[in-house]
């Protein structure tokens, strides 16, 4: 079925989806993107066969990844992620990095490019996808949320500076002078989102904030669009263009008209998570060679590897590089929370399908691991939090940040 029949499922497989995990969380919480991806596994070509890929769905489809990442962009508190933690967080990642591509290398052997590309995998964090598991349990604003931002904000922003440089297709030199180039123009921008607007910014913001005209909504638009435009000129990814947007929106906001951006980042969130978002993850579903990962071969015996691998190369450089007052319980539950990706690592094998250095299978295992990922630790991560964890973690008091 092409489009608009496929769009169609798309829709009412995301509208779904919901349901299902509304009605799972009676009994256990399984994260709505699982839903999202099953469903859209189901409905793909290697079961029913109702829906396939097209020109317009992957085109939405990558939007959607796009503005998952520029959300997450947004997310981050400079004032909570600074500092000790901040360089802890960078710390731990640079070690996630060494530690994924020296085992990429032992797997691969030595097969530089599929060792790039596997090994960037292993290093991503969710963050988009943990987040509204912290908010709904009450630990986004704590000491143990603040840590958990940090980490997972190097986990998004990491692998994505390692794929401009690593997965580009170009020269490791030339890709550091493109992304150089890029951070100038993006620091330029902070300095001038930083700067104060004029009166009449926030007051057509607020004037416009419930009725057709929607000038915020259509800047932020407009934010996302250019640094994505930005991005592509330089020859980067385009997810480092979102991820910028990301920061620049939340500074031009909170800077300009503090009062609406709540709304405004709320009226983002709904274009974002009512039909961008969801649709990408189905399509990831769609597109997920289920056939390639159970035919009984190397592929289904990589995917419990690669799991293991999340929780190796990513947890145990964040519990030993974690800030020494999280108690070891709570240092467990961000190892397993830091371990959980899956965003990153479907752009990322789909880099590696697309320059051929990737086989479907591996691809395949890579992915469905990441999709155990985001079913289990957390899950895990969160027992321990409600456990003994809860009980031992720090109070509001411990909320404050260490200084620069």
């Amino acid at each position: 079925m092409s489009y608009p029949g496929s769009l169609l499922l798309i829709m009412a497989a995301a509208v779904l989806a919901p349901l299902l995990a509304h009605g799972a969380g009676r009994w256990v919480r399984i994260p709505l993107v699982i839903f999202e991806i099953l469903l859209g596994i189901l409905i793909g070509p290697d079961v029913l066969g109702w829906a396939k890929g097209d020109e317009v769905t992957d085109a939405l489809s990558h939007l959607g990844l796009s503005m998952l990442i520029f959300l997450a962009g947004y997310e981050i508190q400079f004032d909570a992620v600074r500092g000790d933690t901040l360089r802890r967080s960078v710390r731990a990642w640079v070690v996630t990095l060494a530690l994924g591509i020296g085992i990429a290398f032992a797997l691969t052997g030595a097969d530089s490019a599929k060792s790039f590309v596997i090994g960037t995998a292993l290093t991503s964090t969710a963050l988009g996808a943990i987040l509204p598991i912290l908010a709904d349990s009450g630990d986004l604003r704590g000491r143990f949320g603040n840590v958990v931002m940090a980490m997972g904000s190097v986990g998004e922003f990491g692998p994505i500076i390692a794929m401009a440089l690593l997965l580009s297709g170009r020269k490791p030199a030339a890709s550091a002078a493109l992304l150089i180039a890029f951070a100038a123009v993006t620091v330029a921008a902070v300095f001038w989102a930083l700067r104060p607007k004029p009166p009449w910014f926030a007051q057509i913001v607020t004037k416009t904030l419930r009725t057709s005209g929607q000038f915020a909504v259509r800047y932020v638009m407009l934010l996302l669009v250019a640094m994505l435009a930005l991005a592509h000129s330089f020859g980067l990814d385009a997810l480092l263009g979102a991820f910028a947007a990301g920061l620049l929106t939340r500074l031009v906001l909170h800077g300009s008209a503090p009062e609406a951006a709540e709304e405004v980042l709320g009226k983002v969130e709904a274009m974002g998570y009512g039909f961008l978002v969801p649709l990408f993850f189905v399509v990831t579903g769609i597109e997920f060679d289920l056939a390639a990962l159970l035919d009984g071969g190397r592929a289904l015996l990589l995917l419990p590897v690669f799991l293991l691998l999340f929780l190796v190369v990513r947890g145990l450089p964040v519990y030993a590089l974690a800030p020494r007052d999280l108690n070891r319980t709570d240092r467990t539950a961000l190892t397993f929370y830091a371990a959980t990706c899956l965003p990153l690592v479907v752009a990322i094998t789909a880099i590696g399908l697309d320059q051929k250095v990737l086989g479907s299978g591996e691809a395949a295992a890579l992915v469905g691991a990441s999709m155990i990922s985001v079913l289990v630790f957390p899950l895990i991560a969160l027992k321990l939090r409600t456990g003994e964890g809860a009980a031992q973690r720090p109070t509001s008091r411990d909320v404050e940040e260490e200084a620069w």
